[in-house]
């Protein structure tokens, strides 16, 4: 492809700018195409890390209830340390598992709206230059 010095654009003739264009414009999408890929890749991997969080809190939640239930079978067989020791451990568990939803939470809600938005303002922008409203 030749380089040659481009007039003006007042001075180029309609045809000459009709055929840029439609050399520019599958570059173009494919550019904003790979935008759009990347971005959704990327909230795709922080939505999976923070459904994995709430996967891991709700096993932690479960560990959790089974201390709590053998914590109550502690305390109706003895009395004192056994269940004692049983409670604080469930309490742990639980308190981590709130920790680990939380921050589940949080990955998600920065993954959404899952819609590729840079790629989407990049089409827009190229089509108001298009029209030649920008």
């Amino acid at each position: 492809m030749s380089h040659t010095p481009t007039p003006p654009a007042s001075e180029e003739p309609l045809g000459a700018l009709v055929h840029r264009l439609s050399e520019q414009i599958p570059e173009l999408v494919r550019s904003e195409l790979r935008l759009a890929q990347t971005e959704l890749a990327e909230k795709g991997k922080r939505a999976g890390i923070g459904a994995g969080m709430f996967g891991a809190a709700g096993l932690l939640a479960l560990f959790g209830a089974a201390t709590l239930v053998a914590t109550a079978v502690l305390a109706l067989d003895l009395v004192l340390p056994a269940w004692a020791a049983a409670l604080i451990v469930a309490a742990v568990l639980l308190a981590a598992a709130g920790l680990v939803a939380l921050r589940g939470k949080k990955e998600i809600q920065t993954a959404t709206p899952a819609a590729p938005e840079r790629a989407i303002a990049g089409v827009k922008e190229d089509v108001a230059v298009v029209k030649g409203q920008h």
